[in-house]
């Protein structure tokens, strides 16, 4: 009797103590991300390494500062090395595993295999050929793009990638574009040839779970200038009819990102780029058009936007554009910090009111949205 007198309070007290445990716990989860969990969401980070423990950094972004996405590359552009992140199928596939197992909320992983001379996943270290828009735009044949992006898209989801930069649906106004038409990165000049080909691509995208990102918005097929060098200003070449295949694709059912342009188009915007403008992705893109997926900045640290404007100008005036998430490829120049400082801008910005919560708040919830289409939460 002794016995059962000690051990019956004793369970008791036990069973309150857990109680009281979880119900301290559910109150905690309850009330949601702070602000800060939330603006980690919004970037997305390149790194060097083929494990997470090449660079601690990423570590660190992801675990502690709750990172929304990372993007993968297969050279180094400051080193001049094709030592990044890609050495072999199993070496993606173990390092994207890794990635996601040190995140809280499952990653954005994303890259750029459009194919042709912009793809990551070479022929030298084990993957499949492949060819360029241009090819296909040319060929004009929906089984031979439909074969080269099944290929493709089947690759990507057996390696862990949830995200690809591509296709890109820039018209190909000028040939001689040292970045979009002499590199044959477009299908063709053609609006109409350029929306069939990437509606089968990004329909192959769906099949595999992987969000397609069209580029570069609105419009970068016309200019003379690489704008990771430098500002490309497309006033005087851009003409309207490098919007239809974004207002086209965005009447149909399929899920896509939008990647922006670091491109000056003074016809839609008289002083700033396309990335850091409101009218632009906000009130063309959003409004006009009727975008409502997620919008991706092109790389933040590219010189058309380092070179022109500090970091803070420029994370204020694109997350106030309406971009959703902002990329920082660490490829054009190599910041080991920039979550933490990116984190701390934006933070800053929200507490002197040049940013809104509320727009921090729209920005998660896309992330968020597009996570949950990807199956990657609940």
């Amino acid at each position: 009797m002794s016995k059962n007198r000690i051990f019956l309070p004793f369970a008791l007290m036990l069973f309150l103590s857990l109680s009281s445990l979880s119900a301290c716990q559910l109150t905690d989860d309850s009330q949601g991300p702070t602000l800060e969990q939330k603006v980690g969401q919004l970037l997305m980070i390149g790194f060097r390494g083929y494990q997470p423990s090449d660079t601690s950094h990423i570590n660190r972004d992801i675990t502690e500062h709750n990172l929304g996405g990372v993007i993968l590359f297969d050279y180094d552009v400051p080193t001049s090395r094709p030592v990044r992140n890609i050495e072999s199928a199993n070496q993606v596939r173990s390092l994207n595993t890794s990635l996601q197992n040190l995140a809280q909320t499952p990653l954005l992983i994303a890259i750029d295999q459009e194919g042709g001379r912009v793809a990551r996943l070479k022929p030298a270290r084990g993957f499949p050929e492949t060819v360029s828009a241009q090819y296909l735009g040319s060929t004009d044949n929906r089984d031979t793009t439909h074969a080269y992006a099944a290929e493709q898209t089947a690759l990507l989801a057996n390696l862990g990638f949830n995200v690809n930069f591509a296709p890109v649906v820039d018209l190909n106004i000028n040939p001689d574009n040292p970045v979009i038409g002499s590199i044959e990165r477009s299908y063709g000049a053609d609006p109409s040839l350029v929306i069939k080909h990437a509606s089968i691509v990004i329909e192959e995208h769906q099949q595999q779970n992987i969000l397609p990102v069209i580029k570069h918005f609105p419009g970068h097929g016309s200019a003379w200038n690489d704008s990771h060098v430098g500002m490309a200003d497309v006033t005087d070449t851009w003409i309207d009819t490098e919007l239809q295949p974004y207002r086209s694709l965005a009447q149909t059912e399929y899920q896509f990102g939008v990647m922006t342009a670091h491109v000056l188009n003074k016809n839609l915007d008289e002083e700033l780029p396309a990335t850091l403008s409101h009218s632009i992705q906000t009130g063309l893109l959003r409004n006009s058009i009727g975008f409502d997926g997620l919008l991706f900045s092109d790389d933040m640290q590219m010189e058309a936007i380092r070179s022109f404007y500090g970091l803070e100008f420029a994370i204020e005036h694109a997350l106030n554009a309406g971009v959703n998430m902002l990329v920082f490829g660490n490829n054009s120049v190599y910041q080991p910090d920039i979550v933490p400082d990116a984190i701390e801008i934006i933070l800053n910005l929200v507490e002197n009111g040049a940013v809104s919560e509320q727009q921090i708040d729209d920005s998660f919830e896309r992330v968020m949205e597009t996570k949950r289409r990807l199956e990657l939460i609940d």
